[in-house]
């Protein structure tokens, strides 16, 4: 289990209220009934052209977060729009849970994220759905997945696949009522010091393998033995899911178990509120969550997720037509 994690240290910016006047208009040039859906590629590209008017100190942010995500590799961003002024509907509980028509949220989230990168989605997760919703789900509360609610490990958010985000966004919708479900995040910036020359140095050999998460079912494959350290070894990516990520000899096993004993020690607990965004740079932080008890009465937890990636390029080969969606 994870380890007691110590209050957030990361710096939030908090939206004030000009800036969320901002939002809200920026928001209403893309919902309403006479828009397209989230996933309809008109919709994307009425984003793409909306978020160059997000309020430009949120601008100047978000641009020197990709810059240099620093050490947490964690950006929070506090008093976002999650509507216009209406009140927020129950809580989805249904499996693979996604927010198709065009909402204040989900316009908010999106811009943001085109900020950072191209907004992308799996086609094996969720039916490829742009904007996907956290949500705990009856039955599922021991799935390390997004519908869970036992702990949720430490994890780079599809790791197992050879185009995984760079940067993932949880856009706090609904606060969980009993304070416990927290989302936890370290950065390898923060682990590397802990961990000996000889671990680093196992960590940076393909002597792993990853599979998928679970939300991806049986569709998404294992990709083939890989380091859990990659590129600069004094500033290293990571790439590890320690729910999912297997060791292939002991010498791995001991090095991973020193990996995850340097992130439990540098780890952040982060409660969110309503409004608050956290986006986590995908290549150099990991994220989890603490286990809470849902009540499944509509006002449980709930975040909306979106992913970007850096280059599209890059991933061109696993999106058919040119699209946002990978296989």
């Amino acid at each position: 289990m994870l380890a007691p994690a110590a209050e957030s240290t990361v710096s939030a910016q908090e939206i004030d209220r000009a800036e969320k006047a901002e939002l809200i208009a920026l928001a209403g040039r893309l919902t309403g009934p006479r828009h397209p859906l989230v996933d309809d590629p008109a919709w994307l590209a009425a984003a793409r052209e909306a978020t160059s008017l997000l309020p430009r100190t949120l601008l100047t942010t978000l641009r020197a977060f990709r810059n240099d995500p620093s050490a947490d590799g964690v950006l929070l961003l506090r008093n976002l729009p999650v509507t216009g002024g209406d009140p927020l509907p129950p809580t989805p509980g249904v499996p693979d849970s996604v927010e198709r028509t065009p909402t204040v949220a989900a316009a908010v989230i999106t811009s943001v994220m085109l900020q950072l990168g191209e907004v992308i989605a799996f086609h094996n997760e969720k039916s490829g759905a742009l904007v996907q919703n956290v949500v705990p789900v009856p039955g599922k509360e021991v799935s390390q997945s997004n519908a869970g609610s036992v702990l949720l490990e430490l994890h780079i958010e599809n790791a197992f696949h050879d185009n995984r985000p760079d940067f993932v966004g949880l856009l706090c919708m609904r606060e969980d009522v009993t304070g416990d479900a927290k989302l936890c995040t370290s950065s390898i910036r923060r682990a590397l010091p802990l961990l000996t020359p000889a671990t680093r140095q196992v960590l940076a050999e393909p002597r792993f393998m990853t599979e998928p998460p679970p939300s991806f079912g049986s569709l998404g494959g294992v990709r083939s033995a890989h380091p859990v350290l990659l590129g600069d070894p004094e500033d290293p990516n990571v790439l590890v899911d320690f729910a999912a990520t297997h060791p292939l000899d002991d010498a791995a096993q001991q090095a991973m178990t020193e990996l995850r004993e340097a992130f439990m020690a540098t780890m952040a607990a982060h409660r969110l509120r309503v409004g608050d965004l956290a986006i986590v740079d995908n290549r150099i932080a990991v994220h989890g969550r603490t286990s809470f008890t849902p009540r499944y009465d509509g006002e449980d937890r709930w975040l909306e997720r979106v992913y970007a990636h850096l280059d599209n390029r890059r991933s061109r080969v696993d999106r058919p037509g040119g699209g946002a969606v990978l296989n």
